[in-house]
């Protein structure tokens, strides 16, 4: 059983319904304005009934969302959790009474019944008579019945069950400071796995009761403090200057600790980031930068979130948020929180212990963050998606290796058949600012806030019927455009196109499979033809033909079938620089007209046999004759 692949898939299900509380905040805001002075009072009482039927209605968005995540988003799953719903709130109410409230708890326990029965029944088969009620069509017929059984149950123990919530969410609260702190801490640390999801559902949306004045009852910390209760908004207020000061500051630190040669491109990159998490709230672009490479650091950096809820809660602070503590929701529910302009004070005081903090740790342990070697793992994405997609796919293992592909605001989330085929080297190289293998072939990928638009970027991808292939890199070193060799017959791509690398270390491997069609007498250079027809030149450094004495050593021979990855020659790096004018080693595609388009991973430093370095689509006649010599 993989606890935690379940884990993750539970808590992006959670995620889902959390989308729709921006809207109720923004309604709640704008209905608040004074539009009796301009005779539209009736346009602000709808935008108030508007907002607060989104809370009101908070546990069947839950059950369908939850339903919808759990089941690669079946929409009969869907429609199966609100109709158990609607049949257990009124059966319950019945027999009850309007005293009984599980609150959103209620509609994520129908929402996950709705996906286990989807997953059991959907294949079903009935006698040919009544087929027409077999397969998914099944779902919502067991639902019915189902949460009948499950109705009378909580008829039975349902007022025991809701004076337990009660009690456990009273002797949270009777935590005072020291509960915000614990809570504060283990938000923090669970964000890398995504699960501080599942932490975030309980405290905002089960902890506390409140009766509003139009009757209603709202619980949890988060609709308690958009319904108007005082005592809302303690796990909520202290998360704001740990994300409006504190993580921007963490990214300004690592600007200033980049290298002078590589600042201007961390510069865009991290300042991008930290106006992200300042008005938006989204931090894991800049948690994931330091995360790996100094998890002290980030345990640190728990602790202070930690503190930060304590001190808010110490300072009678109670401010909320409908989806992140950022400065736009900051500003849009000032006018609901108690002392919340003390959130401004201690956020600056913040953002100046983070960042001297973080620069002096980054010097003193030599910190390889982001610009102190090869440069930012982020990357600017605008207009770059769409090339680089395939080459995450390539990274990922493969069409063949995805089993499911979802995406919640800032990270891939994936079922894999075989993790192991998951190149974390490349993901990293395309602009994962964090990669986790979670046990079960779930793999967690950070893109930051790109991650639906490479999601659907890599869906289409998988669904055209193009023949792409994918090219690795031939060995170790620094991937470079073609222009940049020393050598006009390749800079102007008379040869054929492709890219270039610097070699690091004296190993050529190959880059496709395909049959070795031609190796040079000196071994200098060779060519593969792949199964697709492609003519691929490998050229080791420049003005290299005419090199006397033992400088390669070739391990295959013309005629020879070779795998990506394969060694094909061993070559003396040190002569190599002697000997040669450069060391630039071209991979070009002699016959490139055979290509539609190309893709190229950024050029920075590659290891040897890594995934995802190019990748190209033939032609649709080279795909058909491709097709008709291989099928």
């Amino acid at each position: 059983m993989n606890v935690m692949g379940n884990l993750q898939q539970f808590g992006r299900s959670l995620m889902m319904p959390m989308i729709t509380l921006p809207a109720a905040a923004i309604l709640l805001r704008l209905a608040d304005l004074p539009w009796e002075r301009i005779g539209l009072g009736s346009v602000g009482h709808t935008l108030l009934i508007s907002g607060e039927q989104i809370f009101n209605y908070l546990p069947f968005i839950f059950a369908v969302g939850v339903a919808h995540g759990l089941t690669k988003n079946s929409s009969i799953a869907a429609m199966s959790a609100l109709i158990g719903y609607f049949i257990f709130l009124q059966i319950t109410k019945e027999y009850i009474g309007d005293s009984f409230h599980l609150g959103i708890s209620g509609g994520i326990m129908i929402g996950v019944m709705a996906a286990l029965s989807y997953h059991r029944f959907k294949d079903i088969k009935l006698p040919e008579y009544i087929q027409f009620f077999g397969g998914p069509r099944f779902v919502p017929l067991f639902m019915c019945f189902a949460t009948i059984v499950l109705s009378a149950l909580f008829v039975w123990v349902g007022p025991s069950l809701e004076a337990g919530l009660i009690s456990t969410g009273t002797w949270l609260t009777g935590l005072g400071g020291f509960g915000a702190f614990l809570y504060g801490v283990a938000h923090r640390l669970l964000v890398p796995w995504g699960l501080h999801h599942i932490i975030n559902n309980f405290m905002w949306f089960q902890v506390g009761t409140f009766q509003g004045a139009d009757g209603q009852t709202a619980i949890g910390d988060l609709p308690r403090f958009f319904a108007g209760d005082p005592t809302a908004g303690i796990y909520m207020a202290g998360l704001y200057p740990t994300m409006m000061f504190a993580l921007p500051a963490i990214a300004l630190a690592i600007i200033q600790e980049a290298r002078e040669d590589l600042k201007p491109k961390v510069k865009i990159t991290f300042l991008t980031a930290a106006l992200t998490s300042f008005l938006t709230g989204v931090t894991e672009p800049i948690e994931f930068a330091f995360l790996f490479v100094a998890p002290y650091l980030f345990i640190v950096h728990a602790i202070l979130s930690g503190l930060s809820m304590w001190i808010a809660y110490a300072l009678d602070i109670h401010h909320g948020f409908s989806f992140s503590g950022g400065a736009i929701e900051y500003l849009l529910n000032l006018h609901l929180a108690h002392n919340g302009l003390l959130i401004i004070p201690i956020g600056l005081v913040y953002g100046l212990v983070y960042y001297h903090m973080f620069r002096w740790a980054i010097r003193k342990f030599d910190i390889p963050t982001p610009g102190r070697e090869e440069g930012s793992h982020l990357e600017e994405w605008a207009g770059d998606i769409r090339y680089r997609s395939p080459l995450i796919l390539q990274a990922l293992g493969g069409k063949s290796n995805l089993v499911q592909i979802e995406a919640c605001i800032t990270r891939l989330r994936l079922t894999v058949n075989n993790d192991k085929l998951v190149d974390m080297n490349s993901l990293r190289h395309l602009g994962a600012a964090g990669v986790m293998r979670l046990g079960g072939g779930n793999v967690q990928v950070v893109f930051g806030t790109f991650s639906e638009l490479i999601r659907e970027e890599i869906m289409r991808v998988m669904q055209k019927d193009d023949d792409r292939v994918q090219f690795q890199a031939p060995l170790q070193g620094r991937m470079i455009p073609l222009s940049e060799v020393p050598d006009q017959i390749f800079a102007k791509k008379i040869v054929g196109d492709g890219v270039a690398f610097i070699p690091e270390k004296g190993e050529l491997v190959a880059p496709v499979s395909g049959r070795i069609a031609h190796v040079y007498p000196s071994m200098h250079a060779l060519g593969i033809v792949t199964p697709e027809g492609l003519e691929v030149l490998l050229h080791i450094g420049i003005d290299t033909s005419h090199i006397k004495g033992k400088m390669f050593t070739a391990y295959i021979k013309e005629g020879d079938e070779v795998e990506a990855g394969q060694l094909l020659i061993r070559f003396d790096l040190q002569k190599l620089k002697k000997e040669s004018s450069s060391t630039v080693t071209p991979m070009v595609i002699t016959n490139s007209d055979k290509v539609k388009s190309w893709s190229f991973a950024p050029f920075k430093a590659v290891k040897k046999g890594q995934s995802a370095v190019m990748s190209v689509v033939l032609t649709d006649k080279e795909s058909k004759d491709g097709e008709r010599n291989h099928g």
